[in-house]
Protein backbone atom coordinates (compact mmCIF):
# COMPACT_ATOMS: atom_id res chain seq x y z
CA UNK A 1 0.00 0.00 0.00
CA UNK A 2 1.33 3.51 -0.12
CA UNK A 3 3.82 5.33 2.01
CA UNK A 4 3.47 8.66 3.53
CA UNK A 5 5.70 11.53 3.40
CA UNK A 6 4.34 12.83 6.65
CA UNK A 7 5.05 9.77 8.29
CA UNK A 8 6.83 6.31 7.78
CA UNK A 9 5.55 3.54 5.96
CA UNK A 10 2.58 2.04 6.62
CA UNK A 11 2.56 -0.82 9.15
CA UNK A 12 -0.80 -3.48 7.68
CA UNK A 13 -1.92 -6.31 10.28
CA UNK A 14 -4.27 -8.46 9.26
CA UNK A 15 -6.35 -10.49 11.96
CA UNK A 16 -9.74 -12.63 12.76
CA UNK A 17 -11.87 -11.97 15.09
CA UNK A 18 -13.81 -14.52 17.13
CA UNK A 19 -16.74 -14.96 14.71
CA UNK A 20 -14.91 -14.84 11.84
CA UNK A 21 -14.91 -11.17 10.59
CA UNK A 22 -11.21 -9.61 9.28
CA UNK A 23 -9.85 -6.50 11.27
CA UNK A 24 -7.40 -4.71 10.06
CA UNK A 25 -4.69 -2.26 11.96
CA UNK A 26 -2.81 0.46 10.33
CA UNK A 27 0.19 1.90 12.54
CA UNK A 28 2.60 4.46 10.87
CA UNK A 29 6.53 4.02 12.03
CA UNK A 30 8.38 0.45 13.08
CA UNK A 31 5.49 -0.44 14.91
CA UNK A 32 5.38 -4.57 15.72
CA UNK A 33 2.06 -5.98 14.28
CA UNK A 34 -0.69 -6.39 16.58
CA UNK A 35 -1.54 -9.70 16.85
CA UNK A 36 -3.76 -9.85 20.09
CA UNK A 37 -6.64 -12.88 20.07
CA UNK A 38 -10.23 -12.08 20.34
CA UNK A 39 -10.84 -13.85 23.11
CA UNK A 40 -15.06 -13.06 23.02
CA UNK A 41 -17.51 -16.22 22.41
CA UNK A 42 -18.92 -14.80 19.53
CA UNK A 43 -21.40 -16.82 16.92
CA UNK A 44 -20.49 -16.66 13.40
CA UNK A 45 -22.79 -13.44 12.45
CA UNK A 46 -25.56 -14.31 9.46
CA UNK A 47 -27.12 -11.43 8.26
CA UNK A 48 -29.96 -11.54 5.14
CA UNK A 49 -30.12 -8.03 3.90
CA UNK A 50 -31.77 -7.58 0.30
CA UNK A 51 -31.52 -5.18 -2.51
CA UNK A 52 -34.66 -4.23 -4.46
CA UNK A 53 -35.20 -1.32 -6.97
CA UNK A 54 -37.84 0.87 -6.88
CA UNK A 55 -40.05 0.65 -10.20
CA UNK A 56 -40.98 4.09 -10.31
CA UNK A 57 -37.89 6.30 -9.72
CA UNK A 58 -35.11 3.14 -10.65
CA UNK A 59 -33.57 3.63 -7.03
CA UNK A 60 -31.83 0.83 -5.32
CA UNK A 61 -32.96 0.31 -1.26
CA UNK A 62 -31.36 -1.96 0.98
CA UNK A 63 -33.76 -4.22 3.34
CA UNK A 64 -31.73 -4.89 6.51
CA UNK A 65 -34.62 -5.41 8.99
CA UNK A 66 -31.60 -7.65 11.39
CA UNK A 67 -29.51 -4.06 12.36
CA UNK A 68 -32.45 -3.48 14.48
CA UNK A 69 -30.57 -5.09 16.78
CA UNK A 70 -27.21 -3.32 16.40
CA UNK A 71 -25.72 -1.80 19.78
CA UNK A 72 -26.94 1.43 20.66
CA UNK A 73 -25.35 4.54 22.45
CA UNK A 74 -23.54 2.31 25.25
CA UNK A 75 -21.92 4.71 27.79
CA UNK A 76 -18.69 4.84 27.21
CA UNK A 77 -16.93 2.60 29.69
CA UNK A 78 -18.97 -0.38 27.27
CA UNK A 79 -17.73 0.89 23.87
CA UNK A 80 -17.16 -2.00 21.22
CA UNK A 81 -14.66 0.53 19.10
CA UNK A 82 -12.70 1.48 22.61
CA UNK A 83 -9.57 -1.32 22.93
CA UNK A 84 -10.01 -3.89 24.98
CA UNK A 85 -8.32 -3.27 28.52
CA UNK A 86 -8.71 -4.06 32.06
CA UNK A 87 -10.57 -7.22 31.55
CA UNK A 88 -13.39 -5.79 29.06
CA UNK A 89 -13.44 -7.32 25.88
CA UNK A 90 -14.35 -4.83 22.41
CA UNK A 91 -14.06 -5.16 19.23
CA UNK A 92 -10.36 -4.23 19.06
CA UNK A 93 -8.41 -6.90 20.80
CA UNK A 94 -5.47 -5.50 21.42
CA UNK A 95 -4.99 -2.77 24.00
CA UNK A 96 -4.30 0.16 21.80
CA UNK A 97 -3.85 0.90 18.29
CA UNK A 98 -3.35 3.94 15.88
CA UNK A 99 -6.12 2.94 13.35
CA UNK A 100 -8.27 -0.19 13.05
CA UNK A 101 -10.76 -0.94 10.16
CA UNK A 102 -12.68 -4.19 10.83
CA UNK A 103 -16.32 -5.66 9.20
CA UNK A 104 -19.33 -3.94 10.87
CA UNK A 105 -21.03 -6.71 13.16
CA UNK A 106 -24.45 -5.67 11.90
CA UNK A 107 -23.71 -4.81 8.14
CA UNK A 108 -26.25 -3.70 5.77
CA UNK A 109 -24.28 -5.80 3.11
CA UNK A 110 -23.03 -8.96 3.62
CA UNK A 111 -21.45 -11.84 1.75
CA UNK A 112 -19.96 -12.43 -1.76
CA UNK A 113 -22.14 -11.51 -5.08
CA UNK A 114 -24.65 -14.74 -6.26
CA UNK A 115 -25.86 -13.97 -9.50
CA UNK A 116 -26.79 -10.73 -11.25
CA UNK A 117 -29.40 -8.65 -10.15
CA UNK A 118 -32.38 -9.53 -12.39
CA UNK A 119 -36.78 -8.82 -12.45
CA UNK A 120 -38.10 -11.63 -10.35
CA UNK A 121 -41.69 -10.81 -10.83
CA UNK A 122 -42.85 -8.80 -13.52
CA UNK A 123 -41.61 -4.71 -12.39
CA UNK A 124 -39.92 -6.01 -9.10
CA UNK A 125 -36.13 -6.63 -9.25
CA UNK A 126 -34.23 -7.69 -5.89
CA UNK A 127 -31.99 -9.70 -4.75
CA UNK A 128 -29.64 -10.67 -2.11
CA UNK A 129 -27.70 -7.76 -0.21
CA UNK A 130 -24.54 -8.64 -1.04
CA UNK A 131 -21.14 -6.67 -0.32
CA UNK A 132 -19.67 -5.42 2.38
CA UNK A 133 -19.85 -3.21 5.20
CA UNK A 134 -16.83 -2.21 7.44
CA UNK A 135 -15.78 0.46 10.56
CA UNK A 136 -12.79 2.76 10.44
CA UNK A 137 -12.10 3.93 14.32
CA UNK A 138 -9.52 6.69 13.29
CA UNK A 139 -7.74 6.39 16.89
CA UNK A 140 -8.00 4.26 20.36
CA UNK A 141 -9.11 7.82 22.02
CA UNK A 142 -12.86 7.88 23.27
CA UNK A 143 -12.78 11.52 23.89
CA UNK A 144 -11.28 12.37 20.39
CA UNK A 145 -12.50 13.67 17.31
CA UNK A 146 -11.10 13.10 13.52
CA UNK A 147 -10.51 16.77 14.28
CA UNK A 148 -8.25 16.61 17.19
CA UNK A 149 -5.90 14.29 14.73
CA UNK A 150 -2.44 14.84 14.36
CA UNK A 151 -1.79 15.33 10.03
CA UNK A 152 0.39 12.40 10.49
CA UNK A 153 -2.37 10.18 11.79
CA UNK A 154 -4.99 11.76 9.28
CA UNK A 155 -2.51 10.66 6.80
CA UNK A 156 -2.45 7.40 7.90
CA UNK A 157 -6.16 7.33 7.97
CA UNK A 158 -6.00 8.25 4.26
CA UNK A 159 -3.69 5.68 3.86
CA UNK A 160 -6.60 2.68 5.44
CA UNK A 161 -8.94 4.50 3.10
CA UNK A 162 -7.17 4.10 0.14
CA UNK A 163 -6.05 0.30 0.96
CA UNK A 164 -9.24 -0.32 1.83
CA UNK A 165 -10.78 1.25 -1.68
CA UNK A 166 -8.24 -0.80 -3.83
CA UNK A 167 -8.83 -4.22 -1.80
CA UNK A 168 -12.71 -3.92 -2.09
CA UNK A 169 -12.92 -2.25 -5.75
CA UNK A 170 -11.12 -5.68 -6.93
CA UNK A 171 -13.99 -7.49 -5.59
CA UNK A 172 -16.24 -9.17 -8.00
CA UNK A 173 -20.12 -7.69 -8.32
CA UNK A 174 -18.48 -4.27 -6.23
CA UNK A 175 -19.75 -1.69 -8.05
CA UNK A 176 -18.56 1.50 -5.89
CA UNK A 177 -16.18 2.44 -2.80
CA UNK A 178 -18.02 4.72 -0.53
CA UNK A 179 -16.26 6.06 2.78
CA UNK A 180 -17.82 8.09 5.26
CA UNK A 181 -17.79 9.74 8.27
CA UNK A 182 -21.46 10.60 10.74
CA UNK A 183 -20.42 12.61 13.70
CA UNK A 184 -22.76 13.95 15.95
CA UNK A 185 -26.21 12.48 18.20
CA UNK A 186 -28.14 14.82 15.94
CA UNK A 187 -26.94 13.31 12.83
CA UNK A 188 -28.03 9.69 14.19
CA UNK A 189 -24.64 8.34 14.87
CA UNK A 190 -25.06 5.02 17.63
CA UNK A 191 -21.29 4.91 19.08
CA UNK A 192 -19.64 8.24 20.01
CA UNK A 193 -16.55 6.85 19.22
CA UNK A 194 -14.66 8.39 16.88
CA UNK A 195 -14.84 6.50 13.50
CA UNK A 196 -16.40 5.90 10.01
CA UNK A 197 -17.52 3.63 7.60
CA UNK A 198 -16.63 1.77 4.54
CA UNK A 199 -19.38 0.00 2.02
CA UNK A 200 -18.50 -1.84 -0.52
CA UNK A 201 -22.05 -1.26 -2.72
CA UNK A 202 -23.87 -4.17 -5.55
CA UNK A 203 -24.81 -0.92 -7.01
CA UNK A 204 -24.71 2.51 -8.09
CA UNK A 205 -25.90 4.91 -5.56
CA UNK A 206 -28.91 7.46 -6.83
CA UNK A 207 -26.83 10.52 -6.08
CA UNK A 208 -23.62 9.31 -8.44
CA UNK A 209 -25.84 8.16 -10.91
CA UNK A 210 -27.52 11.58 -11.02
CA UNK A 211 -24.12 12.98 -11.52
CA UNK A 212 -22.89 10.45 -14.29
CA UNK A 213 -25.88 11.40 -16.19
CA UNK A 214 -25.01 15.34 -15.59
CA UNK A 215 -21.25 14.78 -16.36
CA UNK A 216 -22.38 12.79 -19.72
CA UNK A 217 -24.83 15.73 -20.68
CA UNK A 218 -21.95 18.23 -20.40
CA UNK A 219 -19.81 16.46 -22.26
CA UNK A 220 -21.77 15.95 -25.06
CA UNK A 221 -22.82 19.87 -24.90
CA UNK A 222 -19.02 21.11 -24.64
CA UNK A 223 -17.15 18.03 -25.35
CA UNK A 224 -15.34 19.10 -21.95
CA UNK A 225 -15.55 17.68 -18.80
CA UNK A 226 -17.83 18.69 -16.00
CA UNK A 227 -15.95 18.25 -12.80
CA UNK A 228 -13.07 20.15 -14.56
CA UNK A 229 -15.38 23.27 -15.51
CA UNK A 230 -16.71 23.10 -12.25
CA UNK A 231 -13.83 23.47 -10.05
CA UNK A 232 -12.40 26.00 -12.70
CA UNK A 233 -15.48 28.49 -12.24
CA UNK A 234 -15.47 28.34 -8.38
CA UNK A 235 -11.90 28.59 -8.10
CA UNK A 236 -11.80 32.47 -10.79
CA UNK A 237 -15.38 33.33 -8.77
CA UNK A 238 -13.88 33.25 -5.76
CA UNK A 239 -16.58 34.21 -3.36
CA UNK A 240 -17.61 30.75 -2.67
CA UNK A 241 -13.98 29.50 -2.16
CA UNK A 242 -13.28 28.09 1.90
CA UNK A 243 -9.37 27.63 1.66
CA UNK A 244 -7.13 26.24 -1.72
CA UNK A 245 -3.99 25.13 -1.41
CA UNK A 246 -1.18 23.94 -4.27
CA UNK A 247 -3.27 20.89 -5.23
CA UNK A 248 -6.75 20.81 -3.17
CA UNK A 249 -9.55 23.32 -2.88
CA UNK A 250 -12.68 23.55 -0.84
CA UNK A 251 -15.90 25.39 -1.98
CA UNK A 252 -19.34 25.58 -0.96
CA UNK A 253 -21.58 25.09 -4.26
CA UNK A 254 -23.32 27.03 -6.09
CA UNK A 255 -26.81 25.08 -5.04
CA UNK A 256 -25.31 23.85 -1.34
CA UNK A 257 -28.45 22.08 -0.26
CA UNK A 258 -27.10 21.97 3.25
CA UNK A 259 -27.39 25.43 5.96
CA UNK A 260 -22.94 25.04 6.26
CA UNK A 261 -21.79 22.73 2.90
CA UNK A 262 -17.91 22.28 1.26
CA UNK A 263 -17.06 20.13 -1.38
CA UNK A 264 -12.78 19.48 -1.00
CA UNK A 265 -11.66 18.78 -4.97
CA UNK A 266 -8.20 17.99 -5.79
CA UNK A 267 -6.82 20.14 -8.62
CA UNK A 268 -5.91 17.15 -11.43
CA UNK A 269 -9.08 15.07 -11.39
CA UNK A 270 -8.83 11.64 -10.32
CA UNK A 271 -11.70 8.90 -10.17
CA UNK A 272 -11.06 7.67 -7.13
CA UNK A 273 -8.45 7.54 -3.52
CA UNK A 274 -6.18 4.95 -5.65
CA UNK A 275 -5.05 7.49 -7.88
CA UNK A 276 -4.16 10.04 -5.84
CA UNK A 277 -0.74 11.09 -6.15
CA UNK A 278 1.97 11.87 -3.40
CA UNK A 279 1.78 15.51 -3.56
CA UNK A 280 -2.11 15.65 -2.95
CA UNK A 281 -2.17 12.88 -0.17
CA UNK A 282 0.66 15.03 1.74
CA UNK A 283 -1.28 18.33 1.15
CA UNK A 284 -4.97 16.79 2.17
CA UNK A 285 -4.58 16.05 6.23
CA UNK A 286 -3.91 19.64 7.03
CA UNK A 287 -6.79 21.06 4.69
CA UNK A 288 -8.91 18.71 5.91
CA UNK A 289 -8.02 19.14 9.30
CA UNK A 290 -8.90 22.93 9.11
CA UNK A 291 -12.70 22.56 7.12
CA UNK A 292 -13.30 20.49 10.13
CA UNK A 293 -12.03 23.16 12.71
CA UNK A 294 -13.67 25.62 10.79
CA UNK A 295 -16.97 23.51 11.07
CA UNK A 296 -16.37 23.33 15.00
CA UNK A 297 -15.76 27.11 15.61
CA UNK A 298 -18.95 28.05 13.34
CA UNK A 299 -21.14 27.88 16.53
CA UNK A 300 -19.67 28.45 19.68
CA UNK A 301 -21.05 25.22 20.39
CA UNK A 302 -18.81 22.35 20.94
CA UNK A 303 -18.63 19.86 17.98
CA UNK A 304 -20.58 20.15 15.38
CA UNK A 305 -22.96 17.64 13.73
CA UNK A 306 -21.44 16.18 10.35
CA UNK A 307 -21.80 13.72 7.67
CA UNK A 308 -18.33 13.66 5.36
CA UNK A 309 -18.71 11.23 1.96
CA UNK A 310 -16.08 10.82 -0.21
CA UNK A 311 -17.56 10.51 -3.99
CA UNK A 312 -15.39 7.83 -5.67
CA UNK A 313 -16.24 6.64 -9.29
CA UNK A 314 -18.29 3.14 -10.09
CA UNK A 315 -17.42 0.72 -12.02
CA UNK A 316 -17.46 1.61 -15.26
CA UNK A 317 -17.12 5.39 -15.12
CA UNK A 318 -13.78 6.15 -13.96
CA UNK A 319 -13.27 8.51 -17.18
CA UNK A 320 -16.22 11.48 -16.33
CA UNK A 321 -16.68 10.59 -12.23
CA UNK A 322 -13.99 13.14 -10.02
CA UNK A 323 -12.90 12.09 -6.85
CA UNK A 324 -14.35 14.91 -4.25
CA UNK A 325 -15.19 14.73 -0.54
CA UNK A 326 -18.79 16.55 0.45
CA UNK A 327 -18.79 17.81 4.34
CA UNK A 328 -21.92 19.16 5.69
CA UNK A 329 -24.10 19.80 8.82
CA UNK A 330 -27.41 19.40 9.59
CA UNK A 331 -27.18 22.83 11.93
CA UNK A 332 -28.09 25.85 10.94
CA UNK A 333 -27.96 28.61 13.99
CA UNK A 334 -26.43 27.80 17.24
CA UNK A 335 -29.42 25.91 18.74
CA UNK A 336 -31.71 25.13 15.49
CA UNK A 337 -30.96 22.29 13.12
CA UNK A 338 -32.08 22.04 9.21
CA UNK A 339 -34.44 18.93 9.71
CA UNK A 340 -35.98 17.27 6.09
CA UNK A 341 -39.44 17.99 6.31
CA UNK A 342 -42.08 17.39 3.32
CA UNK A 343 -40.54 19.42 0.30
CA UNK A 344 -36.63 17.97 1.13
CA UNK A 345 -37.83 14.63 2.72
CA UNK A 346 -41.14 13.52 0.51
CA UNK A 347 -40.34 15.43 -3.04
CA UNK A 348 -36.01 15.94 -2.81
CA UNK A 349 -36.70 19.08 -3.35
CA UNK A 350 -33.96 21.04 -0.63
CA UNK A 351 -34.50 24.30 0.75
CA UNK A 352 -31.54 26.04 2.37
CA UNK A 353 -31.32 28.50 4.92
CA UNK A 354 -28.19 30.16 4.58
CA UNK A 355 -27.11 31.69 1.21
CA UNK A 356 -23.83 29.80 0.49
CA UNK A 357 -22.00 32.99 -0.29
CA UNK A 358 -22.59 33.60 3.19
CA UNK A 359 -21.70 30.58 4.57
CA UNK A 360 -18.33 30.46 3.03
CA UNK A 361 -17.54 33.86 4.20
CA UNK A 362 -18.48 32.66 7.85
CA UNK A 363 -16.39 29.59 6.87
CA UNK A 364 -13.56 32.09 6.00
CA UNK A 365 -13.98 34.46 8.81
CA UNK A 366 -13.34 31.21 11.39
CA UNK A 367 -9.89 30.34 10.52
CA UNK A 368 -7.25 29.83 12.81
Amino acid sequence: MPGTSLTQPTVRTVNTLADGRQLIYYDSGAAAPRCAVDERPLDPQTPGSEVRLDPATGDWVTIAAHRQARTYQPPAEECPLCPSRDGRLSEIPAEDYQVAVFENRFPSLAGPPAEPLRAAEGLWTSGPGAGRCEVVCFTADHEASFADLTPERARLVLDAWTDRTAELTAQPGVRQVYCFENRGAEIGVTLAHPHGQIYALPFTTPRTARMAARAAEHRATTGRNLFDDLLAAERAHGDRVVLAGTHWTAFVPFAARWPYEVHLYPHRRVPDLTALDAEQRDEFPSLYLELLRRFDRLFGAGRTPYISAWHQAPAGQRDELALHLELFTIRRTADKLKYLAGVESGMDAFVNDVTPEDAARRLREVAA
